[in-house]
């Protein structure tokens, strides 16, 4: 198994700070998942692509769903197929051999990978607790075993483990033990304000000012369930910058159009509505 060294420098749509680029070339020097953990829309899974993108290596993502059963992240067994090919006869595969019909779950594709890759397990915490460590065994082993056919699976390479939590659960101490930790806090708006330029380079900046503005006065809304993230922001923006009969100056009188797309939950876009109409953000 080999592991290429190589440093996270950040990539071109991605806003690094200096302490997360460390926390991110430290779990590789030391060959340690890194556990994220923030609200929707801080940029946690983006930074598997960004690390991926920036080094030039594969990015492999497992979708952690409640339903999920470890064996489905490692490989599967695709005995419907293997039934109907031994009953039909028309298939070019010997029946006689399992190993035709397993099929690599992500952990599994990510080990047998001819070159280091990035895994990304997103939303660990939807994932029950047995799930959360028996998957850290194996990552930490860096080996699995196929029972159907008796054979251990060794990474050829140890792959870059980014794992994402939104906090909606709690993860036990022995898988918050064996991950380096980083909270993403939600960008303030300086912080903001460095991801739309990166976004939209040319734009006007009183369009900026007041959309920052408005945008934190309706993140600060009580009562609201789906908070508006930075990638609604962003397709906020392009929103206002593609209506040719909008104004920057609007925002400031109170007329925010687009609010379909900073909120998605009925009860948060009726209260959105309702305050702006009542004109107090302004």
């Amino acid at each position: 198994m080999t592991s290429e060294k190589k440093s996270f420098s950040g990539a071109k749509r991605y806003v690094l700070d200096d302490e997360l680029a460390k926390i991110v070339n430290i779990s590789m020097a030391l060959e340690m998942p890194l556990l994220l953990k923030g609200e929707p829309g801080t940029g946690k899974t983006m930074l598997a692509h960004a690390i991926a993108e920036n080094l030039g290596m594969p990015l492999i993502v497992l979708n952690v769903k409640s339903s999920m059963k470890l064996v489905d992240a490692l490989y599967q067994y695709d005995t419907l197929t293997r039934l109907n090919d031994s009953r039909f006869g028309d298939s070019k595969r010997d029946v006689s051999n399992i190993e035709d019909y397993i099929k690599m779950g992500k952990i599994g594709q990510a080990f047998t990978a001819g070159e280091r890759t990035i895994l990304l397990i997103d939303e660990i915490d939807k994932a029950d607790t047995d799930f959360q460590d028996d998957m850290l065994d194996v990552l930490d082993q860096m080996e699995f075993d196929i029972i159907e056919i008796d054979k251990t699976i060794g990474a050829k390479n140890r792959p870059v483990i980014i794992i994402t939590s939104n906090a909606k659960k709690d993860l036990s101490d022995p898988f918050l033990g064996r991950c380096n930790f980083h909270h993403i806090a939600f960008p303030d708006p300086k912080m903001m304000r460095r991801i739309i330029r990166v976004h939209f380079p040319d734009i006007d900046s009183e369009l900026m000012e007041s959309a920052v503005n408005v945008f934190y006065k309706l993140r600060e809304l009580d009562g609201i369930e789906k908070r508006p993230a930075t990638r609604e922001l962003v397709n906020w923006l392009r929103a206002l910058k593609s209506d040719p009969d909008f104004k920057a100056k609007d925002l400031g009188k109170g007329d925010i159009p687009y609010l379909g797309v900073l909120f998605k939950k009925s009860q948060d876009y009726e209260k959105a509505v309702n305050t702006v109409s009542r004109r107090r953000l302004t």
